[in-house]
């Protein structure tokens, strides 16, 4: 199954990769502005940082199982695609949320989307795929 899909395994490492640098952007916000393990608010940039590592990991929890679920019971394609959308949508709001705070709304909003289209096409996929198993 995991060879059938190397367009979201693409998009995996590339969301694996933007975690590694959300929270490589801790690492030197912790150094840069003072803030000494395992103290976790200070500079107001800093807990930004730090707000956006945590989010995107609590996100990417949630979306990495229907993406895959997705292109098991749907299509590699559409998975992936979604799945970088998603991406889009949180590099679009790590970067907006480091500078202002006001400005992560747009890809919040915009992972979010596709948060929610990934679920309803893996929900579908295994709907279907339990209905058909049924007949």
């Amino acid at each position: 199954m995991l060879s059938s899909s190397p367009l979201t395994a693409g998009v995996t490492l590339l969301i694996v990769l933007l975690m590694f640098g959300t929270g490589f952007a801790v690492g030197k916000g912790r150094h840069k502005y003072g803030v000494q393990a395992p103290a976790v608010t200070g500079h107001p940039v800093f807990e930004r940082l730090y707000r956006v590592q945590m989010n995107t990991l609590e996100w990417a929890v949630m979306m990495l199982p229907c993406l895959w679920i997705s292109a098991a019971y749907v299509s590699d394609a559409i998975a992936a695609a979604l799945g970088g959308v998603w991406l889009f949508g949180r590099i679009w709001y790590a970067i907006g949320y480091a500078q202002d705070p006001a400005r992560r709304a747009g890809g919040f909003t915009v992972g979010a989307l596709a948060f929610g289209a990934l679920g309803l096409v893996a929900g579908g996929g295994v709907l279907l795929h339990l209905i058909g198993a049924m007949k």
